[in-house]
Formats: structure tokens, sequence, C-alpha cells
């Protein structure tokens, strides 16, 4: 009788709801009610709706902890439907830089964007720290292109969509004595001797897509080899 009210016990707690306690980036808000709001939420642990109650109200203890272009320590209730509930919710830190700079809040906007579709679609646990990197160098003052270009190329490599930086459109192994440009239809670099892209810019693009973003700026001459890498990836989000 006991091990069986044991084992009654331990199924009971499996059924019931529990909490999540993480750190987490709202991606999106959506007025709900008259003082509610639904929220997307990127956390490590993937893409989560929740249900912020009273958060609209002058008093709400939530709000504070919510705003857009910040990371917060986040309690989540975890019932039985898609939709959690916010229990509680800490700034941990506020990106406020992306705000003194009408291109760098356009840039943020959109991040958070593409984050909130394609975590919907392909979730990735390193979709969380892409977007912390990417914000917090907004913060900073990191040069816009620079920000979208690493953004890109790790996004796709999270993907699973890794940039093609080791062969062109015919397999050969890219030379770094050639100068290519950029196959949107073979999604490759195409021989050009035209092309500017040389052994310089795809040393940038692989370093990108395999490193911290705040690594970039110790990159020397920089300003001068990002464009056509930065045309790449621009190419690559409207695929």
């Amino acid at each position: 009788m006991i091990l069986n009210n044991a084992l009654l016990i331990r199924r009971v707690k499996s059924l019931m709801p529990s909490d999540l306690r993480t750190h987490a980036i709202v991606l999106r808000r959506t007025n709900y009610g008259e003082s509610d709001r639904i929220l997307n939420l990127l956390a490590p642990e993937g893409k989560i709706a929740v249900l912020a109650r009273g958060v609209r109200k002058a008093k709400s203890r939530l709000a504070g902890g919510i705003e857009l272009f910040s990371m917060a320590d986040v309690v989540i209730h975890q019932g039985r439907a898609n939709l959690g509930t916010l229990t509680s919710a800490k700034m941990l830190r506020f990106y406020g830089g992306i705000l003194t700079d009408v291109s760098r809040l356009e840039l943020a906007g959109t991040l958070l964007k593409r984050l909130d579709r394609v975590a919907e679609q392909v979730p990735s646990p390193e979709h969380f720290t892409i977007l912390q990197q990417a914000l917090s160098a907004l913060d900073q003052g990191l040069a816009n292109d620079l920000v979208s270009t690493w953004f890109t190329l790790n996004l796709a490599r999270a993907n699973g969509e890794e940039t093609n930086l080791l062969r062109d459109t015919t397999g050969v192994e890219l030379n770094p004595s050639l100068t290519y440009r950029w196959d949107s239809i073979e999604s490759a670099l195409c021989p050009d001797l035209q092309g500017r892209v040389g052994a310089k810019e795809i040393k940038l693009a692989r370093f990108l897509s395999s490193n911290p973003l705040v690594w970039a700026t110790k990159i020397e001459n920089l300003p001068a080899i990002l464009p056509p890498v930065y045309e790449i990836t621009k190419i690559l989000d409207k695929s």
C-alpha cells in the first residue's frame, strides 16, 4: 500500500503545473484585455509565449522587468495550456544605448522580428545567445553593418543553413588568389575578375561565423573589408 501511494504521488506531481525560472528577452508585446499583455519571450530554453496579468496597470510589479531591448530574470508558471503565466520579472540589463540612435533602434527592432519568426519555425538553443550579443553590441555602439552581418551569418549557422565559405559554385575549394562574387541562385561564391570578395573578405566571413561578435572589433582595417561581406548577408536576408 505504501508503495502504491508513493507511485501515485509521483504521478500526480508529474501532472501538476511547474514554474520555470530563466533569463528572457521580449520579442513582442501584444495588449490583451483591459490591463494584460501577451508576450513572446526568447529564453535559452527557446521561444515562450506568456500572459502578463495586469502589467499595464500603473502599480504593476511586472512592468519594469519586461521592457523592450532588455534582459530579465523571469519566473513563468506553466500550466497545461501552451500559454504560460508570468509571475515575476526582474530586469537584469537594459540596452538603453539602442534608443539613442534611430538607425540602431530600427535594426534592433528588425532583429527581434526576425527571431520571433525564426524561433517559431526552427528552434535552436543558440538563438538567445545570438540575440543577446547583437543587442549588447548595438547598445555599445558597434557599427550597424557589423552587427547585422554577424547576426545573419550566425543565425543561418544556428538554423543549420551555414553559409558556404569553403567552395565555389563549381565545387572547387576557394582560392585565396582569386576574387569572387556571390551567386544567390547557387548560394555560393562564383569566380569573377571584377568580384569584390577576396581572401581577406572570406577570412572575415569565416571569423564572424565562428566567434563572439565583440572579437570583431580587434580586426585591423575592418571598415574596408566588411562592406562586401555585408552585401552578401543582405542578399541572404532576402532569400
